[in-house]
């Protein structure tokens, strides 16, 4: 099984650990594509604070994300697991995973990322920003410019099995899966279902629990070591773990499954 994950925008310091090696990142196939968003990054917000702040979407608040930026290449680095926070990351809570499920996290949870295309959750890189949405001087929108390199480095990366595939549009415009790939991933909704005055039920999506019932939902299936082998046994294992879940195979080969994850409560 294959998760893939989006980042979070906030993210925790990278600490006083050794800089980023950049060769030792999963996808070696992606390392010149890396060190061109690198490179352009880093130029930017040396140059002109100002101008790296507006193609950047900053905040006047959030100016000391540019000075990161620019150290890139020595900050201190530490696992991705740790430098992504956020609600999807807080649910999942991988600091309090035991042994056996953090590696099978290890093995399995693929983030992707705007600088650096995709990471594992055990890669070191250091504290950054640079989100998806960006759109680069040189380089262009970064949603377009991963397209090309994602395309060749994915389909090995997503094996025989399941891919189950949480990303954010932002972040899913930079990998789409195809054919076979395709048929054996299934995407993620979360719907909150409420019964109005008339004994109506509603639906609707909710953008932070949706985020919090993702995190929760790959910590269950860390800790439970699932190994579901495609989208049908995802929907079963889902279902055995308490999850109401109604699913939509493709109609057509080439699609992803679309499944929704029905919640009564937000926390």
């Amino acid at each position: 099984m294959l998760v893939l994950l989006p980042p979070s925008e906030g993210k925790a310091a990278g600490g006083s650990g050794a800089p980023l090696k950049p060769e030792s990142l999963s996808l070696p196939e992606l390392a010149g594509a890396r060190a061109a968003v690198l490179d352009e990054l880093v130029e930017l917000c040396a140059a002109d604070e100002e101008k790296a702040r507006v193609v950047l979407g900053l905040s006047e608040g959030l100016r000391g994300e540019i000075a990161k930026n620019t150290g890139l290449r020595t900050a201190g680095a530490r696992p991705a697991g740790e430098i992504y926070t956020g609600v999807l990351y807080d649910a999942l809570d991988l600091a309090t995973l035991d042994a056996a499920a953090r590696q099978r996290a290890r093995q399995s949870l693929l983030v992707f990322s705007g600088l650096w295309g995709a990471v594992g959750i055990g890669d070191r890189i250091p504290s950054y920003r640079c989100s998806m949405g960006v759109k680069l001087p040189a380089l262009g929108a970064l949603g377009a410019f991963w397209r090309e390199p994602m395309a060749a480095a994915m389909p090995a990366a997503a094996g025989k099995g399941l891919v189950l595939d949480l990303r954010s549009s932002a972040y899913a415009a930079a990998w789409k899966p195809k054919g076979d790939v395709a048929g054996r991933t299934a995407t993620v909704r979360v719907l909150h279902a409420r019964t109005d005055a008339n004994g109506v039920e509603k639906r609707s999506v909710v953008s932070h629990f949706n985020k919090a019932t993702k995190g929760r939902i790959v910590r269950d299936l860390l800790v439970a070591g699932a190994a579901p082998a495609g989208p049908a046994e995802l929907v079963s294992v889902l279902r055995d773990l308490g999850y109401v879940v109604e699913a939509s195979a493709p109609e057509k080969a080439g699609k992803a499954w679309a499944l929704d994850v029905v919640v009564t409560e937000i926390h």
